[in-house]
């Protein structure tokens, strides 16, 4: 016999080894539960008198029963149509050249400026991100097409490299975020209210980022030096070309926000259309049709077997009832509803130093998830907040995965001057999220008029 908890706390650490062993987050937790699922029913079942022999044979049962109906369950769950399509709509804007006609709009209107070009690096990385929902698509894209320009143009490595690796976890936040997503369907919550949930919030960091690269350049002018002025008729053509991504983008986030589409709906049109738009262009061959088909497919595959493993993991955790017992012990602590809501956003950010934010987000939901019930807290706006604390994981040493992403884009960048180029926005971050706790309306707003 072994106790529940001590299973659940030894199935933790085993995962945690996995995981710093660099195996797949999928498998791990596959792995984990599966294993962890045998050992608690068949110690279950020996404690209520069966025999060993009966009671491993049953456990054995019950986990291949359980991860054949959890597999089922998640390829044929409606709503998770959204991934491949919003990863397939990312997917042709990234090919088609949509990307490069974002940052060159973005670089006409503020490229002028001081630290013109980092701030329209933002600009376009939060106008991709309404395209991919992928912060490592946004990071990797905007990062190919500003980073020779801002060397170009003398910028400082640090603030070059800080604005593309931070731009990129846009993608995290502005809908269609792929990590909105699988929050949503691990909580049983509304796809469409969290997109419309993370509209407002994603402008205000958006504008927070540019804030923060204004303080930068007014602490250090010869960290941004200004470009070349346009013309308004080169603004004006350049806005023109950009229309296209935009009425895309009205169109799958309008039509969600009127009722007129559903979430699984707009990802199909957004999709189509952006089809239509590369097609329009003549940026669209066969050799790029079928890079973007076999990304789209990988991509897909890679978020689906993490959503299993989700799956098989958090039911065996359920039977440990380690998570009920944190949620007991945590909730009797004297510091009040503010001050639990600190205590999980500190542990999520210890996390996020050595966890990917998807990895982060299946493993912390069984746990979390209850807490925040317990303490009557809107999952919605709760869910931006995590999303917000995971963001900032992705830019946090020492893993930061947007930040090896800009360093495989930006080599010769040493990686400590990549990692000192990302606090200023580190701490914009931070006070969004100060922000998102002072004023919950914030993200709450746009879900509540929808509802309305």
């Amino acid at each position: 016999m072994i106790s529940m908890t001590l299973l659940g706390i030894v199935g933790l650490l085993v995962l945690f080894v996995l995981l710093a062993l660099r195996m797949p987050v999928a498998l791990s937790m596959l792995g984990v539960g599966f294993v962890g699922t045998i050992i608690a029913n068949a110690n279950k079942f020996i404690a209520i008198g069966m025999s060993s022999e009966q009671a491993w044979g049953r456990g054995w049962k019950i986990a291949f029963s359980n991860i054949a109906g959890e597999t089922f369950e998640a390829a044929s769950n409606y709503n998770l149509l959204v991934i491949p399509m919003f990863v397939l709509m990312g997917n042709l804007a990234g090919v088609s050249g949509l990307s490069s006609d974002l940052f060159n709009t973005a670089y006409r209107w503020l490229g002028h400026l001081r630290g013109g070009l980092a701030s329209a690096t933002i600009a376009a990385c939060a106008g991709f991100a309404a395209l991919s929902g992928s912060s490592l698509a946004s990071a990797v894209t905007m990062g190919r097409v500003a980073l020779p320009q801002m060397k170009k143009h003398k910028y400082e490595d640090g603030l070059a490299t800080g604005s593309v690796a931070a731009g990129g976890t846009l993608g995290f936040l502005i809908p269609p975020s792929g990590g909105m997503i699988i929050y949503a369907i691990l909580t049983e919550q509304s796809i469409g209210r969290l997109f419309m949930a993370g509209i407002i919030p994603g402008i205000l960091l958006t504008l927070l980022f540019i804030g923060a690269i204004y303080l930068v350049v007014a602490r250090r002018p010869e960290s941004g030096p200004p470009g070349e002025k346009s013309t308004l008729k080169e603004r004006m053509v350049s806005l023109r070309l950009a229309l296209p991504i935009v009425a895309v983008v009205i169109i799958t986030i309008g039509g969600m926000y009127t009722g007129f589409f559903t979430p699984v709906e707009a990802s199909a049109v957004g999709a189509f259309l952006t089809f239509v738009v590369a097609l329009a262009r003549r940026s669209l061959s066969w050799a790029k049709m079928r890079t973007v088909v076999l990304d789209t497919m990988s991509a897909t595959a890679t978020v689906f077997l993490i959503i299993i493993g989700a799956f098989v993991f958090i039911p065996f955790m359920s039977l440990t009832e380690l998570p009920a017992q944190i949620v007991t012990i945590l909730t009797s602590l004297p510091v009040g509803s503010l001050g639990i809501l600190l205590i999980i956003i500190l542990i999520y950010m210890f996390l996020g130093m050595f966890l990917e934010g998807i990895a982060m987000l299946v493993l912390t939901i069984p746990v979390v998830i209850p807490i925040a019930m317990g303490m009557g807290w809107d999952l919605v706006w709760f869910g931006i907040i995590v999303v917000v604390v995971l963001e900032m994981g992705m830019i946090s040493p020492p893993v930061g995965i947007n930040v090896f992403v800009v360093k495989s884009i930006a080599p010769d960048v040493p990686m400590g001057t990549i990692f000192r180029g990302i606090w200023p926005f580190w701490f914009a971050m931070a006070f969004l999220l100060v922000l998102l706790v002072a004023f919950p309306q914030i993200a709450l707003f746009l879900p509540q008029a929808l509802v309305g």
